[in-house]
């Protein structure tokens, strides 16, 4: 592959809006926005649509879906989102590229992280200026660019912008699985590790809820009238705890324990929660069946369990067309200067939604920076361009034929 003239003038257009890549991330990130915050993520939903809306595309709100949330008291509530922002350019084109990122944060109405600042060092330090709305506006910006490129009638493209990826997407799964379903190559805007590396293979994880209801009783007159939930609830946890080191790369951590009563009464309920994370599909079967075992189980007399919950991403591996892909855009990082390299995470995303829908992708395609998920997060200002650059240079590539996307989306099918 060389850089043609028609990819530098894309490439130029990208770089002419440098300034606008960076500010539009910071006006984001200064709107909290974290995944339970209504209002913000609605103002933000705002100024994002308004920012898309140039692009000669459809750019609507799409509905979510809802989920089931467990409360402390062992109750369980439905859970709607906001809508997501799809925006939809040529879905008639012979190819079809997928381009996520999330305008959700971990960051809530409360927190005390709620705007941005230029370190001494220059890095831009604020709540989701790397995760993820610099990965949006980076996004964006290769969007724009690309739309300069001759080709561009070749390529059709759909991104998808959501509102939950920070709690496992429950409302926008359905939608990622369509779009993936349907696409031939995926771009999400998750930010690059600290030195410029991608994410290569991911772990997939499972968020679960189970509800231990006891017998209320007191403490001192009638103890044995009652059955502990917190005591029942506390032995489940060992169990699951002691399924780590039984299946390489399975890893079951047991977060927190609702429930609970005064000291004089046996407590009646309780909710364990946990996180599980698995390398593949089979070990992600084994540790399903485990914990369905465990939760049919009542560990004594007058316990009832009730498990909610499940897999919410399925393992990403570096399958055929996920090393083809990444090929790829390695090459394209050459052309630019730029030294693209990958590792493994344990950490999941939207990516692994995609690949399991049938798309191969690349999810680290975001600005370079760290700390994320705390007031330390940061993200290099040159990184918004150079990023976009990568980005944009893979949608002309695809558009050119020399990233062969009917290929790559060929590998993924036959893997599945």
């Amino acid at each position: 592959m060389k850089i043609d003239p028609a990819d530098q003038i894309v490439l130029d257009h990208v770089a002419q809006h440098g300034d606008a890549l960076v500010q539009r991330a910071v006006d984001w990130a200064n709107i909290n926005s974290g995944s339970r915050h209504s209002g913000g993520l609605m103002q933000v939903l705002d100024a994002l649509e308004a920012a898309f809306r140039p692009l000669p595309a459809i750019v609507e709100r799409v509905e979510t879906g809802t989920s089931t949330t467990v409360r402390a008291d062992g109750t369980v509530n439905t859970d709607t989102f906001a809508p997501a922002l799809r925006i939809t350019c040529r879905p008639d084109a012979p190819i079809q590229i997928v381009t996520t990122g999330h305008y959700d944060t971990v960051f809530d109405a409360a927190s005390p992280f709620q705007t941005v600042r230029t370190r001494d060092d220059g890095a831009l330090n604020g709540p989701g200026i790397a995760d993820m709305k610099g990965g949006i506006s980076v996004m964006l910006g290769a969007l724009e660019a690309f739309e300069h490129h001759p080709d561009k009638d070749r390529v059709g493209w759909t991104a998808l912008l959501s509102p939950d990826e920070e709690i496992g997407s429950p409302g926008s799964a359905p939608l990622l699985a369509e779009l993936g379903a349907k696409g031939h190559i995926g771009l999400t805007y998750e930010p690059a590790l600290p030195d410029g590396t991608l994410a290569g293979e991911r772990k997939g994880s499972g968020n679960y809820h189970l509800i231990v209801r006891g017998k209320s009783a007191h403490a001192g007159r009638a103890f044995h009238e009652g059955a502990n939930a917190i005591a029942a609830a506390a032995i489940i946890a060992a169990k699951l705890h002691a399924l780590n080191g039984q299946r390489a790369g399975v890893t079951v951590n047991v977060s927190k324990i609702d429930g609970g009563s005064p000291l004089n009464v046996v407590a009646d309920n309780a909710v364990v929660r946990f996180n599980v994370r698995v390398p593949d599909a089979q070990s992600a079967s084994w540790v399903v069946d485990a914990i369905r075992d465990i939760a049919s189980t009542p560990p004594f007399g007058g316990i009832s369990l009730d498990l909610h919950g499940g897999m919410t991403r399925a393992p990403k591996p570096m399958d055929a067309s996920q090393t083809a892909l990444f090929g790829a855009v390695k090459s394209a990082g050459i052309l630019l200067g730029q030294r693209i390299a990958w590792q493994s995470s344990g950490g999941v995303c939207e990516g692994n939604n995609l690949h399991a829908a049938g798309l191969p992708n690349v999810d680290t395609l975001g600005v370079i920076g760290g700390d994320i998920h705390s007031d330390q997060e940061y993200a290099w200002p040159d990184s918004f361009v150079e990023r976009a650059k990568l980005s944009a240079l893979i949608l002309c590539k695809i558009a050119s034929g020399e990233i062969d996307a009917h290929k790559l989306k060929q590998l993924r099918l036959e893997t599945m």
